[in-house]
């Protein structure tokens, strides 16, 4: 029933599946109080359907971060080609950034509409085992602004994971906007009985990012989130000229390791600046295929290692 409150539960709420829901004393005044009285109480039957579509998915990953533009989606895009570098294993990328879905384009789809069969909705392939599904599928231009309240964003989001058809997957990478709202409460709901493997996040170096990072540690600690590690994003600058090394973001308080460290998650390992991911993630390739010997794209395969190391070891 969750998403469908005009507003979020307040402090005191009796909890929207009890049975006094909308009738407590601390229900006078909410705004889903007439909400919570009227709608029917129980399970919710779309979590079986979920439940049973996600029985095909061996591995769910979530890639968070607590600040915006620090490039998850860049990660988010990386670790799915490179996971998908192996023909035998089967990857999906669901996008559930509704607002500002740029998968699409990093991964070489724009203009792309989804289609559906018998079986759901078909995911667009980027290739033979390499799936993606997002809302940007759903606009009838790139610029069309998506404006919605967390309602109908929570409803795409069930959608996307009780009606895609993904078939067998190995690994489902599951983008998600910056932040700890209605997108990540959804999913961490919707997946909560199927097996979530758990989340990376990603930051950049300096304390202005990792403030809000150290919230999205807290809030997969409080909703019960694995959580596989960090990885500290655009942490350095190489010359490709004269190869010095400058810090464009400067760690004053130590970084995501001394922050990894205080707050007793795992540390996955650093990325630096390199001007030509972006380029790769406009023209929508794979950067590590583009660019195999770089700096950056050693450090990518040394976490994507560490990840797949945890999750498969946590079976």
């Amino acid at each position: 029933m969750s998403d469908q409150l005009v507003a979020p539960p307040p402090e005191n709420c009796p909890g929207t599946q009890s049975e006094m829901s909308g009738k407590s004393a601390a229900c006078a005044g909410c705004p889903n109080q007439q909400i919570c009285a009227t709608t029917p109480k129980g399970p919710d039957p779309d979590i079986v359907e979920i439940e049973e579509r996600m029985k095909t998915v061996k591995q769910k990953i979530l890639v968070l971060s607590g600040k915006g533009g620090v490039g998850k989606s860049t990660f988010s895009s990386q670790l799915s080609f490179a996971l998908s570098m192996d023909e035998k294993v089967e990857v999906g990328l669901l996008d559930i950034d509704i607002c500002g879905p740029s998968i699409p384009k990093i991964m070489g789809l724009e203009g792309e509409n989804i289609h559906i069969s018998g079986q759901g909705w078909d995911p667009v392939y980027v290739q033979d085992n390499l799936a993606v599904m997002s809302v940007g599928f759903l606009l009838d231009k790139e610029e069309d602004a998506v404006i919605w309240r967390g309602p109908k964003k929570n409803g795409i989001i069930k959608q996307f994971l009780k009606d895609v058809y993904w078939n067998d997957l190995d690994y489902l990478v599951i983008d998600t906007p910056p932040g700890t709202s209605d997108e990540h409460l959804s999913i961490v709901q919707y997946l909560k009985t199927s097996n979530l493997s758990g989340a990376v996040i990603v930051t950049s170096p300096q304390d202005v990012a990792l403030i809000d990072v150290r919230k999205e540690i807290n809030f997969c600690k409080k909703v019960g989130v694995p959580i596989i590690g960090v990885v500290e994003n655009m942490s350095g600058f190489v010359c490709p000229k004269c190869n010095k090394e400058s810090q464009i973001f400067i760690p004053t308080t130590g970084g995501a390791e001394k922050m990894s460290q205080d707050m007793n998650v795992p540390f996955l390992g650093r990325i630096p600046i390199d001007p030509l991911i972006a380029r790769s993630c406009d023209e929508g390739k794979s950067y590590l295929i583009t660019h195999p010997n770089s700096e950056a794209t050693k450090q990518y395969n040394l976490i994507f290692n560490k990840i797949k190391e945890t999750v498969n070891n946590n079976k």
